[in-house]
């Protein structure tokens, strides 16, 4: 049974991993390399319902999306509005203003948003951060996901794992994935063996 003060994520597959979706009022982390599909997956959060600011850091923003490069901390937190936020990236926030900086802002300038019920997701690239940077990202998130893809010969094999969920069991299994055209479509079905 789903929860419905679960704020969908725009991925039915995703969303029955969640029991319904992300609850509100939480700090979702994905992890991901640039082509596994991570942008996609904020993407389809950020349109899968109620109003909301995708904050765009790293590139030029898509229709829609907020220019937030070079904004301090209290220009970002302005622009937050809605309850489907999501910050593109934090690699780029750890990398403009240090891990202390960028974990203050996690946790305490966005704290009010995060009060209101909304949802902030942040994009956190791997490989680009040492175990200690990802290991306080990882301790600030309410919600920790990483997406890995693998090469198989002549196959790609994605998958998701939720590695944190505060005040819930984490799913004890990974997810496969496909990117498609319109974004991440991951697998319903569980295989017995």
């Amino acid at each position: 049974m789903t929860d419905t003060t679960r704020r969908s994520t725009g991925i039915a597959g995703l969303d029955l991993a969640l029991d319904g979706g992300f609850p509100p009022g939480t700090r979702i982390v994905i992890s991901g390399s640039p082509l596994s599909g991570l942008e996609l997956l904020s993407q389809q959060f950020w349109q899968a319902g109620e109003a909301g600011a995708y904050l765009m850091l790293d590139a030029v923003p898509l229709e829609g999306m907020v220019d937030a490069r070079g904004m301090d901390p209290a220009a970002l937190v302005g622009a937050m509005q809605g309850e489907r936020i999501v910050v593109d990236s934090l690699s780029t926030l750890i990398a403009a203003w240090g891990i202390d900086a960028a974990t203050r802002f996690v946790l305490e300038d966005t704290r009010g948003i995060i009060e209101g019920g909304a949802n902030i997701v942040y994009l956190l690239y791997t490989g680009l951060h040492t175990p200690l940077e990802e290991a306080r990202m990882m301790r600030a998130a309410d919600i920790y996901m990483t997406l890995r893809h693998q090469v198989h010969g002549n196959e790609f094999e994605r998958t998701l794992a939720i590695e944190k969920l505060k005040d819930a069991n984490v799913p004890q299994r990974v997810i496969p994935y496909n990117i498609i055209a319109k974004g991440l479509e991951l697998s319903t079905t569980s295989r017995v063996v």
